[in-house]
């Protein structure tokens, strides 16, 4: 469910827990299709906790390199959601991705609560979002970020770029 709350710029719109999770499940399909030839691995390495750990170790890699990548999973992306830092708007860094996968390590172990945390938070953040300083939002319409505001006198705003959220507001981005 989609909630409107007092953000960084009026047009953001967090993502709810239902769309989350739809993307999450869209995920782990995904993720289950990747590793899946991984038990193979048994003929080469000598135990099974070695390929789980090696399996564990690729999966957290591949979700990091993609959200550092394209600000979300193949699941966010394709439900038009992107992560962004929760203070600016802007691209998470490093240290905050890396604090979001360990997050959702901790709100996995106490029977999922910190994923159910976001169906009363205000700006729908679980605790891997919290612990992370992220939040997760509705990604503008394309069309919405190719239309310009037209102008009476000449080529005012021809070649700028369009905004983050389109309607010619954008979120500051952060410092890198």
């Amino acid at each position: 469910m989609a909630s409107r709350v007092p953000s960084p710029s009026p047009s953001v719109v967090y993502a709810g827990f239902g769309i989350r999770t739809a993307a999450s499940l869209i995920d782990s399909v995904l993720m289950v299709l990747i590793t899946a030839p991984f038990p193979l691995l048994l003929f080469v390495l000598p135990s099974e906790t070695a390929i789980l750990g090696l399996s564990t170790a690729f999966s957290a890699l591949l979700v990091i390199v993609f959200w550092s990548w394209k600000q979300g999973t193949p699941g966010k992306l394709l439900l038009r959601l992107r992560i962004v830092d929760a203070d600016t708007g802007g691209e998470p860094v490093l240290r905050q991705w890396c604090l979001r996968y360990v997050g959702y390590v901790l709100s996995t172990v106490p029977l999922l609560l910190g994923f159910f945390w976001m169906l009363w938070d205000p700006r729908r953040q679980g605790w891997h979002d919290k612990l992370a300083g992220t939040v997760v939002i509705h990604s503008p319409r394309r069309h919405a970020l190719a239309r310009r505001p037209t102008t009476q006198v000449g080529n005012a705003g021809v070649g700028s770029p369009p905004s983050v959220l389109g309607h010619g507001r954008s979120l500051p981005r952060s410092p890198r």
